[in-house]
């Protein structure tokens, strides 16, 4: 891809409707963009229908939900939930008798990891066996979901998977040295990819976040075909992430988190995603602006991208509630410090020599280096610092409402998709997001404000 496709239009849904079928792929665990698309499905009026990865027990074997695991986890969708587990991902899978990824990385060390060598006819043999334990479960999935959905009802599909690191604790030391490490305690990613742990956690990494959407997208063929054939439609979305555009100087310019080791799997996602395009399926990555969620918080400095969105909701028309929004922000300062003083640091780490060329979208996903590491990291954590608390960030509230907006123009452009790959820049979320707000500006934005934070 030579350039990002940004979503230009704000849609209206025009196909989902009350009792039509919403099926997470992918089970709905605390912060994330699914909440805000699954808010949208019920207020369609559709029917939410889920899965589960499963749990593992003492043993590490895989299990479903227990009755109580069950309840909640549907008390927390609001929906049903199939419990059949759909683990992605093999590194805790091998052939019977023999040793899982996992087991073989927890035998490397910090001193040996850059130059132990995995057995990789062996590591196949894991994939195998992983790949065929979730597509025989998520085949058993298709069968129960078959019965789900009546005649003459519309299905959207939105696929959440993402991640796979392993569990091993060499690589927890390695991945905190990478995302977080400043000065002798940094690391560089490509050091990590080059080695064959590297290898095998982007092994890892492509079949839990992309390949899982190539196995939905062929396994509910047979759901597909039925509900098409009778005039109804199916949609598949994925969540991307490849860099968002951002408000730098007067402009929307593409920038992206560095290092993002899972890029490498999105690109794979976004290629699922063109091939069922080019066979007829309305499937569609998003490429949303990064959000703060349990998983990303590992990434020092992801967040930093949010702050700007406040000067994207000016300039596309906020007004009254725009500017709660920004006082809302300034009340989670310290004493001392502005929004715009926040503003300038990012101002600053944009204009940074060190950051220029890390705006080459071609070239994504690009290595860390000593210079880049050190300045993203370091702004992240005088931002953090500037707060009345470094658990109440301004890029909490932020993330809230990028949630928000995402949900809605995903859903409603799914309706009528434009391309298999889509860029969500702060442009868009910001027109969204004050043609939600801005309208009821006089009757309780300080209150909704206050909700949010």
């Amino acid at each position: 891809m030579e350039n990002p496709i940004p979503l230009k239009r704000i849609s209206q849904n025009v196909v989902f409707r009350k009792g039509d079928v919403f099926v997470l792929f992918g089970e709905l665990f605390g912060r994330g963009y699914a909440t805000g698309l699954i808010e949208e499905a019920k207020r369609a009026g559709m029917k939410i229908v889920g899965i589960t990865v499963g749990r593992r027990d003492e043993n590490n074997a895989l299990r479903p939900l227990t009755d109580d695991e069950l309840q909640a986890a549907e008390t927390q969708l609001g929906g049903k939930i199939i419990n059949v587990p759909l683990m992605a991902g093999f590194d805790l899978d091998s052939p019977a008798g023999t040793p899982t990824p996992t087991d073989l990385l927890a035998d490397m060390t910090l001193e040996s990891w850059q130059t132990d060598k995995l057995d990789w006819d062996h590591i196949e043999a894991c994939r195998t066996v992983g790949v065929e334990r979730f597509r025989n479960s998520l085949t058993k999935v298709m069968a129960i979901l078959e019965d789900m959905i009546p005649a003459g009802k519309n299905v959207f599909f939105a696929h959440t998977m993402a991640g796979g690191i392993p569990k091993a604790k060499a690589f927890l030391v390695i991945a905190n040295r990478i995302y977080k490490g400043r000065g002798v305690r940094h690391m560089s990613s490509q050091t990590l990819l080059d080695s064959d742990m590297g290898k095998l956690i982007l092994a890892n990494f492509d079949e839990v976040s992309a390949n899982t959407y190539h196995h939905l997208i062929e396994l509910s063929t047979a759901i597909r075909t039925r509900i098409e054939a009778a005039g109804n439609q199916v949609r598949y979305t994925a969540y991307g992430y490849h860099g968002t555009g951002i408000l730098i100087g007067d402009e929307y310019r593409w920038q992206t988190y560095t290092n993002y080791t899972q890029g490498y799997a999105k690109m794979r996602l976004e290629d699922v995603a063109r091939k069922a395009w080019a066979d007829g399926v309305k499937a569609t990555v998003y490429n949303c602006p990064e959000i703060r969620t349990n998983s990303s918080d590992v990434f020092a400095g992801i967040e930093l991208p949010l702050i700007p969105l406040l000067l994207a909701l000016k300039k596309e028309g906020g007004g009254a509630w725009a500017e709660e929004l920004w006082q809302a922000c300034q009340e989670r300062l310290a004493d001392g410090y502005t929004v715009e003083d926040t503003l300038q640091k990012i101002i600053d780490l944009q204009a940074d020599e060190v950051m220029q060329p890390f705006y080459d979208f071609k070239r994504w996903p690009m290595p860390n280096s000593q210079g880049q590491s050190d300045l993203t990291i370091g702004t992240s954590a005088e931002i953090t610092q500037m707060h009345k608390d470094s658990k109440v960030l301004i890029s909490d509230l932020l993330s809230t409402l990028v949630v928000e907006a995402t949900g809605q123009l995903i859903f409603a452009e799914t309706s009528n998709p434009t391309g298999p790959v889509v860029w969500l820049n702060h442009d868009i979320v910001a027109r969204k997001l004050n043609s939600t707000h801005e309208s009821n500006a006089d009757a309780g934005v300080t209150e909704k404000v206050r909700m949010l934070a």
